[in-house]
C-alpha cells in the first residue's frame, strides 16, 4: 500500500485507471492481466472517499464499480460484477457504521485488508456563490455527522442527507443550485468545477475513516497480524469477560469491541472484535480456547494491520 498525499491523488486517478503495467508487488489480488483491471466495488461515485481509498490501497490498475448504497456494493461483489470491494466501517468522529456489521454477517465475505484514510471535509458551491447565499447543505449522513460542530453554528440553513458526498457535489453542478452547498472533498470540487467556500469543516482535524477490503474468499498466503472475529456468549454474568480475558492471557490485543443486536432475539447480541498479535501461535491458541467459551465463532478475516498516518 502507498500513502498518497491528498494533493497527489487527483493526478494518480488518471494514471491508475489508464495504466496497463503489471503491478510491482504481486499480492492479494492477482486477478488482473495486461488486458483486465481489478474491478473494485465502491460506495458512491468517482471522487468519493471510497474511490480515493481504493486508489490509495491498490498497487495495480483498477476499475471502480460505482454503487450508491452499501447493500448494492455487497451485491456487486456477491454476483461477481466486482472482484473485491472497499467498505467503510468506522470513522474517528462519527463512530461505527453499524448497518455494515449486519452486512458482513449476512454476506459472509472475507476481510483481506484494511486502510485508514485521513478525511478532510470542505463546503462546496457554484462559482460566485457566497456562504450567505446558502439556504441548504447536503451530503452523506456520515459526512454530516463528522461536520456537526460547523453545521450547528449556521443559522437558517437546512441540512439534507444524500447517498454520497460526491453525488451531492455533482447535483449542485448539474442543477446549478445557487442556494445549495455540498460537503465533499477537494477532488469532487475539481471534477465538478465547484468552489470551496469553507475548508476543513470536520469537527476534529485528525479525522480518519477505516475501510475494509472485502473478497468473496480468504487468501491464506497473505501474512497477517490482525483479525476480525464475531461470536455470541451466554446471557449470564461474566460470560463476555471470560472470553475477553482469554485473549489477554494469550497476549492478544483487542483493538475494537462492537456489539450488535441479534435480530429476533431480544437482549441478545453478536460481539465483533478486532484482535492483533505479535506471534501467530498466540493467536491460534487464543482462538482454540475462546472456541470452547462462546457460540457461533466466525473468523471474518485475517489480514495485515494498517497504519494511521496524517
Amino acid at each position: 500500500m502507498r500513502d498518497l498525499e491528498e494533493r497527489s491523488v487527483v493526478a494518480e486517478l488518471k494514471r491508475y485507471k489508464n495504466s496497463k503495467e503489471v503491478p510491482e508487488k504481486p499480492g492479494l489480488f492477482v486477478f488482473m492481466t495486461k488486458k483486465k483491471k481489478l474491478r473494485v466495488a465502491i460506495q458512491g461515485i468517482a471522487t468519493s472517499f471510497h474511490e480515493v481509498a481504493a486508489l490509495t490501497y491498490f498497487d495495480q490498475p483498477i476499475e471502480t464499480i460505482e454503487c450508491l448504497s452499501f447493500h448494492k456494493l455487497c451485491e456487486a461483489l456477491k454476483s461477481g460484477k466486482a472482484d473485491v470491494a472497499v467498505m467503510a466501517i468506522e470513522n474517528s468522529i462519527a463512530g461505527s457504521i453499524l448497518p455494515n456489521y449486519f452486512l458482513l454477517q449476512d454476506y459472509h465475505f472475507s476481510i483481506v485488508g484494511e486502510l485508514y484514510l485521513p478525511i478532510h471535509m470542505h463546503l462546496l458551491a457554484l462559482p460566485g456563490v457566497k456562504l450567505e447565499d446558502i439556504t441548504s447543505i447536503e451530503s452523506h449522513p456520515m459526512a454530516i455527522r463528522q461536520c456537526s460542530e460547523f453545521l450547528f453554528s449556521l443559522k437558517g440553513v437546512e441540512i439534507r442527507e444524500s447517498d454520497d458526498t460526491a453525488v451531492s457535489a455533482k447535483r449542485v453542478k448539474d442543477f446549478k443550485l445557487k442556494d445549495t452547498a455540498a460537503i465533499a472533498n477537494e477532488y469532487a470540487a475539481k471534477k465538478f468545477g465547484l468552489n470551496i467556500l469553507e475548508k476543513r469543516i470536520e469537527t476534529n482535524k485528525k479525522n480518519f475513516t477505516r475501510f475494509l477490503i472485502l473478497n468473496r474468499r480468504a487468501n491464506p498466503k497473505v501474512e497477517s497480524n490482525k483479525a476480525s472475529l464475531s461470536f455470541e456468549v451466554a446471557n449470564h454474568v461474566g460470560s463476555l469477560a471470560d472470553a475477553l480475558t482469554t485473549f489477554k492471557e494469550h497476549s492478544i490485543n483487542l483493538s475494537k469491541i462492537q456489539s450488535i443486536p441479534i435480530i429476533g432475539r431480544p437482549s441478545e447480541y453478536s460481539i465483533h472484535v478486532d484482535v492483533e498479535w505479535k506471534k501467530r501461535r498466540d493467536y491460534d491458541s487464543a482462538v482454540r480456547d475462546v472456541l470452547r467459551q462462546v457460540k457461533n465463532l466466525n473468523i471474518l478475516g485475517e489480514y495485515k494491520k494498517a497504519q494511521i498516518k496524517f
